[in-house]
């Protein structure tokens, strides 16, 4: 089902900023971060559940080869964009600022979505059976009864899709939490 409110120039548009934005969030995320020991105990590990998430569907997921519907992909369409959300709703709690929740809440509607959209237009038009996938399987509201296709996680998946990556990037996020917690 086509979302109206996401025009495709719009998506486009937001599709090729999204690496830049990431950039800005990540400046605003070190510069205005004021962490102490509560935030990074209660944040951090609910970041470290989100790079679970993303690290479970990145060892599903073979990119424009076959249409993932196991592991998470059986209980949500986008389980790496709600991955991606935990993770930066983990570093927001741990950052003590309401403001940087407030800036992924809106990166994630404004970016997020938009994209989320054009990867479902290609899917539908890569994959015939994704109508069908897709209307047992919601979007972003996780089904805790499995409605996909039996899977099991590859790490070499998970390395062919750079997923170290995103693990990286926690690291150093947290490490420059505690830093500044310690600092503070």
């Amino acid at each position: 089902m086509r979302r109206p409110w996401f025009s495709k120039p719009y998506a486009d548009a937001v599709a090729r900023l999204r690496v830049p934005l990431g950039f800005i969030m990540v400046a605003a995320f070190a510069w205005f971060s004021a962490p102490d020991a509560r935030s990074l105990a209660w944040g951090l590990p609910v970041a470290a559940v989100g790079l679970l998430l993303r690290g479970w569907a990145a060892g599903h997921l073979e990119k424009n080869r076959t249409l993932a519907t196991g592991g998470p992909y059986a209980y949500v369409r986008n389980p790496l964009y709600i991955g991606t959300a935990t993770v930066a709703a983990g570093l927001a709690i741990a950052s003590r600022r309401w403001e940087l929740a407030a800036l992924f809440g809106a990166a994630f509607v404004l970016v997020y979505l938009p994209a989320i959209e054009l990867e479902e237009q290609h899917l539908r038009k890569l994959f015939p059976e994704y109508a069908e996938y897709a209307a047992r399987v919601p979007m972003l509201l996780p089904r805790f009864s499995a409605h996909g296709g039996i899977g099991s996680f590859r790490w070499s998946i998970y390395r062919r899709n750079q997923e170290y990556q995103a693990l990286a990037g926690l690291l150093g996020g947290a490490v420059l939490l505690v830093w500044k917690a310690w600092r503070g």
